[in-house]
């Protein structure tokens, strides 16, 4: 397992790492995004926690982030009661449930948000499989997010036994990530070309 550094050199390295992953993000073409987007979808619904889940954690993809937008429709016309987060001034997240893609709004940031009633920051703790976003994630299950601490909280309140899954494209399992204390691990990886990785998180 990595050690942690002092958290200045640690805030500089994921901003250094952060500027690279987008940036190459950026090179994908809309071909190998729409790609991507299919291939994740796939491997998620195939899953067996997944397919038996009844409150699925997901979040809505924006700009060069693997597409989510047809795996949440596919997971809500199956039956899965969907929530999606809504962003709080704080930075925390609140969740609200996914209605048809008529049921979303746009929210702080680019986000598109739901616009049923808010359940609670709590509500994650009692879904059945959490999807998060990540720009990368390193083979110990470390996250590298946005930068926020958002999911980080959102994490912090889900079970040890509840699949906590990272969409990503290819390139971004790492061998390492920039890690504190306080980041939260996932619990596996969703590939376009590789499917389904299970991390040995601890």
């Amino acid at each position: 397992m990595p050690s942690y550094e002092p958290s200045g050199k640690v805030a500089d390295d994921k901003a250094s790492l952060r500027r690279r992953l987008i940036a190459a993000r950026k090179q994908i073409s809309d071909s190998t995004w729409n790609e991507a987007g299919r291939l994740i979808r796939d491997h998620v619904l195939e899953m067996a926690e997944v397919a038996t889940a009844g409150t699925v954690a997901a979040y809505y993809s924006v700009g060069t982030e693997p597409d989510t937008h047809g795996l949440i429709f596919a997971l809500w016309k199956r039956g899965s009661y969907v929530i999606l987060p809504v962003l709080l001034p704080d930075g925390d997240l609140d969740w609200a449930s996914y209605e048809g893609p008529d049921s979303l709004a746009p929210g702080p940031r680019g986000l598109l948000q739901p616009v049923e009633p808010v359940r609670g920051a709590g509500t994650v703790a009692r879904a059945d499989v959490v999807l998060v976003p990540a720009l990368a994630v390193d083979v110990f299950g470390h996250r590298l997010g946005r930068g926020g601490g958002s999911y980080d909280r959102a994490l912090a309140r889900v079970g040890a036994q509840v699949p906590t899954i990272a969409l990503l494209y290819d390139s971004e399992l790492l061998p390492s990530v920039p890690v504190t204390a306080h980041d939260q691990l996932v619990r596996a990886v969703a590939r376009p070309g590789h499917g389904i990785t299970r991390l040995p998180v601890s």
